[in-house]
């Protein structure tokens, strides 16, 4: 007896008594599991072995990987790690999971979906992620990176990831990719009021300059096409002029650069400390590119580059924090997902038509 027939709710063999659900793949960069340097170690292993993160022959990268960089970087990163770690864990994986659950209850009354959270390196991993959607009977996903401005090096490593492990799938889901959100109406305005709303807590006054800072790539993978960097001075641009600002009271720079090869300019640290020398004393300093805050945000820009501020001849800097779960961000990310799932809203299946498929699958020899 044939243990497969095309019934709509047969599953792994047999039928399925649940109906077929929505998914929404949450994804994130990821995070080692402790700020240790074992931890680091594996975390970096992952992250820049990928091809998308360093575009350079395997061989060679494989050399100066092994060979240098992680005998090196992981007890500097893990210093860094420690700074910012909390009793719970790694910022990032907390506001990601904070992000997941608050989506998962905006949606609850519409589209009732199944929210998964998965991180491109490191745990939980995208193909654990999708198993979770898998097993709630999901059929129809969608995947939401957490990056506002599209890049190959962050977005297209989710897609990479994602269609990677489908492949493997038998019963393959409908898939639907949210790109990015760069220009998107609601996200320049919940930067804009963010960044309106930590000046008045703060009372600051002078104001000072406001800099965009947003995480770097070498400049030759704008040269090859990717729109990453035009992305991040168009929401940098529409932010500046939602708040009234002059051109000479707002920048844009880019930081985390590593390596000897140029990356796309200006850098943070140096455009901080050369602003601190030439008389600015005050500046506010936001990073759109991270929807949450994480090792980049909190150690390098609110500690390390605070303090090169500030020893250089600043007087006040200050580090608006990332949106993270606040309800700004969740009713964007709620609004995307309901755009990208048109269509998809259908009722649920009643149970009475759920029991009449089971009962047709298992005259056909599914087992139960």
């Amino acid at each position: 007896m044939p243990r497969f027939v095309g019934d709509a709710n047969f599953r792994h063999g047999g039928p399925d008594r649940r109906p077929n659900r929505v998914g929404v793949l949450v994804a994130n960069l990821g995070t080692p599991e402790a700020p240790t340097a074992p931890a680091v170690r594996r975390f970096l292993a992952e992250f820049l072995w990928d091809p998308r993160i360093v575009e350079a022959p395997r061989w060679l990268w494989w050399l100066a990987l092994h060979g240098l960089i992680l005998r090196v970087r992981p007890a500097r990163s893990a210093h860094a790690y420690r700074q910012i770690w909390t009793p719970e864990g790694s910022p990032l994986m907390l506001h990601s999971r904070a992000i997941a659950s608050a989506l998962e209850q905006e949606l609850a009354r519409d589209l009732d979906p199944v929210v998964a959270l998965g991180m491109t390196y490191g745990a939980p991993s995208l193909p654990t992620a999708l198993a979770q959607l898998r097993e709630a009977n999901v059929r129809r996903i969608i995947v939401l990176p957490l990056y506002p401005q599209y890049s190959a090096t962050t977005t297209a490593c989710v897609f990479d990831r994602v269609t990677r492990e489908l492949q493997r799938w038998r019963w393959v889901p409908e898939l639907r990719f949210i790109h990015g959100w760069h220009d998107e109406p609601a996200y320049i305005e919940a930067l804009s009021a963010a960044i309106e709303e930590y000046w008045r807590a703060c009372r600051l006054q002078p104001r000072g300059r406001l800099l965009f800072s947003f995480h770097g790539v070498p400049r030759r993978y704008l040269l090859a096409g990717d729109p990453y960097h035009c992305f991040c001075q168009k929401t940098a641009r529409l932010v500046a002029a939602r708040l009234g600002l002059r051109d000479d009271e707002w920048s844009v720079s880019f930081q985390s650069q590593v390596g000897r090869e140029e990356w796309l300019r200006p850098y943070t640290d140096e455009w901080l400390i050369e602003w601190a020398r030439r008389g600015g004393k005050h500046v506010s300093v936001v990073c759109p590119g991270f929807a949450t805050d994480c090792l980049e945000t909190l150690e390098e820009i609110a500690l390390r580059n605070r303090d090169a501020f500030l020893k250089n001849g600043g007087e006040t800097y200050h580090y608006v924090p990332a949106l993270n779960a606040g309800s700004s961000q969740i009713a964007l990310l709620a609004a995307l997902v309901r755009r990208h799932a048109a269509g998809w809203t259908t009722a649920p299946a009643a149970s009475e038509a759920l029991a009449e498929s089971r009962r047709r699958a298992l005259q056909m020899g599914a087992a139960d």
